[in-house]
């Protein structure tokens, strides 16, 4: 048992998940900071707060029901999910797009008789398979 939980911990999986979790718990402090600290006060100074706990309020009893509650919550997910795609995947992309494109420069043409030899042999290696 012992060993078998030694490989577990030994492989790159879990060390990555890990490293993937304290990564994502930083970065979560980044991203709420970009989005109370810029992106509400933004948008709170075009548009007023975007706060809608209190729309379709209404009381059953002694408790207040806030269907509100649930709009600010979807508003505030795309508001981070805007935030990550603009600060977050949209850079990324480019540079992924910016190395890709580098190293297809910086690859090799193969030569026609390298080509042609490799053709031969895929040729080859089918006829002998059937």
């Amino acid at each position: 048992m012992l060993k078998g939980f030694k490989e577990f911990i030994s492989r790159g999986n879990a060390v990555d998940l890990a490293v993937g979790m304290v990564i994502g718990a930083a970065f979560t402090a980044v991203v709420t900071a970009l989005v109370e600290k810029f992106l509400n006060p933004l948008i709170g100074g075009l548009v007023g707060k975007p706060n809608f706990d209190s729309f379709l309020e209404f009381t059953v009893g002694s408790a207040t029901v806030q269907p509100g509650a649930i709009i600010t919550a979807l508003v505030n997910f795309l508001i981070v999910a805007f935030a990550l795609y603009l600060f977050v995947v949209m850079p990324m992309n480019a540079l992924n797009a910016r190395r890709k494109k580098e190293e297809a420069e910086e690859a090799p043409a193969v030569s026609e008789d390298v080509q042609l030899l490799s053709e031969i042999r895929d040729l080859l290696k089918a006829q002998s398979n059937n």
